[in-house]
């Protein structure tokens, strides 16, 4: 389908295209086995301009366009998903900073984001707090030096890799969610340490570690927003990023369907290519119509967001449950038309397989975002209501 994306937004898709295929396709197998962080990929990114995309030029980026983020992520995914989601969470560690930061933070950290020069990651998920992140543990402390953080975060993409975190502490534990505020954090801030690099089933060139503070020490001026905005931030923090990690899925799927039609092409059962059955051809089909459907759903929403909307909750947790629950189902028939060999290693889809599970589960379980997405209508007046 056409969608009519802008002469930059063509730009965009087809530099990250070239990247993905040139650079990327002839090593993701090599670093999902030996779980090895893509920097040399991620150096590429950065030469190529591509960590901008979601920037405004004041702070050297391209203009802050999240549709194009999505652009790039969708066609890093389609080849690698774990490299894209390295990628991707440089974005969500900068879209609390983006939003909600004092000019002065913004000129500090941006340009050195936008540049790639440095990732950034988002500190938010404890042992305790996953779904539920009003119980976070965690807590920030007010001196007269600044503030004095302790506690741990868990499953924190790109950590230990990135260099600037915004991380989610309570600075009023009385208040419950109402008391957590959001402060950014250097990585070689005294007191700030991480824990063993995650052993993962899928996304394994991306890094997943823990954050752990013991009395670190941060700069009053490190604080974003005002105390006690740091759970409002983050939720809208998650609905501006749901979309990428919708296009993070649905360029996953894409990948997979194009590996599919291309083997039952090639793979000749009873005289014919295994296309020519009926059976495979409506797989196909399914797989296909799921896929676009759950491009013009992010899309959309993208471009709602980039058009100034106020309330996109519902839109953004609609497009990354969709997006992800067809990451799973095209990559399961995926394997299905492969056969035996899909199962192996030697070809993509076990990799995809692997790799679609997660976007199921993080930044909000589908459970959790249909639960919201239902909440959602109960405020829209229906026909005769």
């Amino acid at each position: 389908m056409d969608y009519f994306l802008t002469e930059q937004q063509e730009e965009i898709r087809n530099l990250t295209r070239t990247i993905a295929e040139e650079k990327v396709l002839p090593v993701r197998a090599a670093l999902d086995e030996k779980e090895e962080f893509p920097w040399e990929i991620m150096k590429t990114l950065a030469d190529a301009g591509l960590f901008g995309v979601y920037i405004p030029e004041e702070y050297g980026g391209l203009g802050g366009d999240l549709l194009g983020l999505c652009l790039v992520v969708e066609e890093l995914s389609r080849v690698c998903s774990g490299i894209a989601v390295s990628y991707a969470a440089s974005g969500l560690g900068t879209f609390t900073l983006l939003q909600y930061g004092t000019d002065e933070q913004r000129r500090k950290y941006l340009p050195d984001i936008a540049s790639g020069r440095k990732l950034a990651a988002f500190g938010l998920t404890e042992a305790d707090a996953g779904s539920d992140a009003s119980s976070i543990k965690t807590t920030a402390q007010r001196t007269d030096k600044g503030y004095i953080i302790n506690g741990t975060k868990q499953f924190i993409t790109n950590g230990g890799d990135a260099e600037v975190y915004t991380v989610i502490a309570l600075t009023d534990k009385s208040r419950g969610p109402r008391g957590a505020s959001a402060f950014i954090v250097e990585k070689d801030t005294p007191g700030f340490t991480f824990g063993r690099k995650e052993k993962k089933l899928g996304i394994r060139a991306s890094s997943t570690r823990e954050l752990v503070f013991e009395d670190c020490l941060i700069p009053a001026e490190n604080i974003i927003g005002r105390e006690g905005m740091g759970f409002i931030l983050t939720m809208k923090l998650l609905d501006r990023s749901r979309p990428g990690l919708g296009a993070q899925a649905m360029g996953l799927a894409q990948g997979a369907l194009e590996a599919a039609i291309d083997y039952a092409k090639k793979r000749v059962q009873f005289g014919h290519p295994i296309y020519a059955q009926q059976a495979v051809q409506q797989m196909l089909g399914e797989m296909a119509m799921r896929v676009e459907a759950a491009r013009a759903l992010v899309y959309s929403t993208a471009r709602m967001i980039d058009g100034g909307a106020k309330d996109f909750t519902k839109e953004s947790a609609m497009c990354k449950v969709f997006a992800s629950d067809t990451a799973m189902k095209v990559t399961t028939d995926a394997m299905q038309i492969f056969g035996g060999v899909g199962y192996m290693r030697d070809y993509p889809i076990e990799k995809m397989f692997r790799d679609a599970k997660i976007t199921q589960i993080y930044e909000g379980s589908n459970q959790v975002l249909r639960n919201e997405i239902a909440f959602a209508l109960r405020k829209l007046k229906v026909l005769g209501g």
